[in-house]
This record gives C-alpha cells, structure tokens and sequence, in this order.
C-alpha cells in the first residue's frame, strides 16, 4: 500500500490531501494499493504518506526500481520469444543481459549498450534566503524562547530579560522593505541584528543555568535553537572575515540540511536542494546513482556508474556519453583500462590526416546528439513530475521523493515499451488475415534493447 500511493502520489502530481480524496473516488487506484474491495471510506490519514515516505527511503526505491526495470524487460523478452511474427523464436539481437539478472560467469562479457549521464540539482521550496531574513527568523526563535522559558524561573531571576523585539524589528525592516538597499545599510543592519542575537543567546544561557527548561518550548523550538547556535558562529565569521562563502552554509532554519549548489545557469547561478547524478541506459531507462545535499564534483561519479551498469546488465557499457566535466586523466584511464569509449575529443595534437579529424568530429557530433537524451529525461523529471520543486521538508523524505519520481519515469517508461509491442501483435494479427505487411514492423527493431 505504501509504494503504490507514493506512486500514484508521483504520477499524478497530486498533494497528500488529494490523493486520499481520490483513492477514496476511484476503484482503480484502490485495487493498485492492494484493496480488496472497493471502499467509501479512506484508506489511511494524509499524514501517513509522511511515514510511508521514511519507512521507504532511497536506498529502498532504487532497489525496488532496478527490481521492476529487470523484471519488466524480462517479461518483454519471453513475449518475444513467443511472438508469431518470429520466426528465430528470439527477440532483438539475442542477448539476455538487459532482461535478466546477470549471472556470474568465468570469462568477461564484451562491452555493450551506452551509458548517458549528468548530473543535476532538485530545488526545494523554500524562500530565497538572505543573510537579514535568516537573523530575523533566529532572532523572533529566540525571543519565542525567552517567553517560554521565562516564566517557570520567574521568582529566582529577577525581571524579565530584554530582548528590544520591537527595536529590532523597525531595523530590519528599514532595510528589508527597500528595494536596493546598499551595501553599508546591509552590513549595518547585519550587525545590529548579530548583536540582538548574541544578546538574546546570553539571557538563554542565564535563564538555563537559573533552572529554565529548554524543552518548555517544544522539541521543534530546541532543535532550531542548535540551528540558531550555528547560524551565529557562521555569520559572525562572515562578517569580521568580510567573505561571502563558508563551509555547511545555513540557508533555512527549518530545513538546515540544504546547502547552495553553485550551477553556474543562466536562469540562476545558485540553487538549494539536493543534487543529484543520474544515469540513463540505451533503452531509455533511469537511474538515481548519487544523491547529496552538499555539493560536489560530478566527474567523480563516472568510474561508480560504470560499475553499476556492470552489476545490473552484466557487462560494462560500450560508450559513455558525456559532457566536459567528466572527461578528467582518471576517468579517461579507467575507461581505456576496460574498453569503454568515452565521448569527446581525445588529448594531444589534432591529427594531420583530414579524414580522421572529419571522422572524429562527426564522431563527438553523434555522441552529443545521443547525450542529449539524458538531459531530455531531467526535463521530463523537472516539468511532468516532481524533481521540480520538492515540497517535502525531512531529508529522508526529500530523498524517497527523489527516488519515488525515478521509478514512476521507468514505470511510464516500460507501458510505452508494452504498448508498441501490443500494437505491433494487433498488426500482425491483422496482416495474417490480409496478407500484408505489418504497419509498425519498422519500430519493432528501434524499441526492442540491444
């Protein structure tokens, strides 16, 4: 039940809340989950689709989408194999390994198939954030604090400390509500709002050693305080250093996991989320290799999707598609080492011979051309389904998403494959009783995997 309403959730593009209302409508999404009759009531609460989410992560995802990707080309193999316009009795080019779960075998595989992949970054909903909005949501944390805290220790403190709340709010406000403020009216406005964080730290730390509860607040308000505690130390060392950049960067108080990914876009140089390396086979399928909220070389992941391709398929691939990133001295080794061609110009001098530069240049065109497959499938992640904006708020649940929205692209992935074939069977069906040649005999080549 679980990962049939993340499913459903994914393709639909739907919210929690809409989802339980359209399970509750529909007979064919409640036989999907499991039902076994059909049921007016809901199913389960929205707020379970939390728990199905953690209780299903990443890791658990892939595996389930390795799992159905090669069962599913299994099944359209042995339908070839029984198809009555075959006369060989086999289908494609023979070869099992993309269908099957590849066994282990005493001589090495020649390399087959391509391999396209890239990497990109999710973006989070969450506010643009801004070094004065992050104080302002520290600062009103604190204070929400103080109230709490406060009264519990009121006979042995004394007065109640202050906080200048409504100070502090008119100053951040003189600067947030213009349109371009300068520099020096940022900074000031930085400082001050340090200094009313610093000062607001200090009365929690008396108030905790007078006996105040930290928890009086609520566990959520505690763990933003932690959050809080490092936002200070980070921007006091961004402000006396005068940088801009810092290691484990705090972008969000309530999702303190996200980091800036530097993209370098023209739509936005900088985005918050996590990013991602993904792979995609010749047959048109997906996979989710890498996943990271701090950012990191991508050309690093080469020799680690190669691999995988080699533990799913049996085999490494025969050519890497790639941009320039990837294209290091250690990736072009590891690829020579196991007869692997990796796209692009190769290193050292341009050839003399006019035939061979004409022919390699032709060469990096197609492979460019077939490369773009992959960045066609971020687009269709990005706008169809999901990994446009993620919505949820957790890390594990941000990365089940991630993994769930991958799957439901293969699942889209292997109905196009079964329907051509049941087009293909109908116009067999159908020529055999004319004598004609079937209309859709030319795609049965180009669909069926190498």
């Amino acid at each position: 039940m679980a990962l049939g309403a993340l499913i459903i959730k994914a393709r639909l593009g739907l919210t929690d809340e809409e989802l339980v209302e359209q399970i509750k409508e529909n007979p064919y999404l409640q036989f999907f989950i499991g039902l076994e009759a059909f049921q007016y009531s809901a199913p389960f609460d929205p707020s379970m689709m939390v728990y199905f989410r953690k209780r299903l992560p990443e890791a658990v995802v892939n595996d389930c989408n390795e799992r159905i990707v090669r069962h599913g080309m299994k099944v359209i193999r042995s339908s070839d194999s029984h198809d009555p316009g075959n006369d060989s009795g086999s289908g494609g080019d023979g070869s099992a390994s993309t269908g099957e779960q590849p066994m282990p075998s005493a001589h090495r595989q020649p390399n087959q198939g391509s391999l396209l992949i890239d990497a990109t970054c999710t973006p989070v909903d969450i506010r643009h954030p801004t070094d004065l909005s992050l104080f302002n949501e520290a600062r009103e944390v604190t204070e929400i604090l103080i109230d709490v805290m406060y009264p519990q220790i009121r006979e042995n403190f004394g007065h109640k400390p202050r906080t200048h709340r409504r100070k502090a709010r008119q100053q951040f406000l003189a600067v947030a509500k213009k349109k371009k403020p300068r520099i020096n009216k940022i900074r000031k406005a930085i400082k001050q709002q340090l200094g009313h964080l610093k000062r607001n730290l200090a009365n929690i730390d008396s108030l905790i050693a007078c006996g105040g509860r930290l928890l009086a607040a609520g566990r959520h308000i505690y763990q933003k305080l932690l959050v809080v505690s490092e936002l200070v130390r980070q921007q006091t060392i961004l402000y006396h250093t005068d940088s801009r950049s810092i290691p484990d960067r705090i972008v969000s108080l309530f999702q303190s996991h996200i980091r800036p990914i530097v993209r370098g876009k023209a739509r936005c140089n900088v985005e918050f989320g996590a990013k991602i390396s993904i792979s995609v086979t010749g047959e048109g399928f997906t996979f989710l290799d890498r996943l990271s909220y701090d950012p990191y070389n991508e050309g690093e992941d080469l020799r680690a999707q190669a691999i995988a391709y080699r533990r799913r398929y049996g085999h490494y691939p025969e050519v890497i598609c790639a941009d320039q990133i990837y294209r290091t001295r250690s990736n072009r080794a590891f690829c020579q080492r196991h007869g692997i061609r990796l796209s692009g110009p190769a290193l050292g001098r341009p050839k003399s011979n006019p035939e061979l530069v004409a022919a390699e240049k032709q060469q990096f065109i197609d492979d460019q051309r077939q490369r773009n497959a992959v960045e066609g499938k971020i687009g269709q992640g990005k706008r169809r389904y999901g990994l446009g904006l993620i919505c949820e708020k957790l890390a594990v649940t941000q990365g089940s998403t991630i993994a769930i929205n991958v799957l439901v692209m293969n699942l889209q992935k292997l109905l196009e494959l079964l329907f051509v074939r049941f087009s293909h069977w109908l116009q067999l069906l159908l020529s055999n009783e004319q004598g004609e040649r079937p209309r859709f005999a030319i795609l049965i080549p180009l669909i069926t995997p190498a």
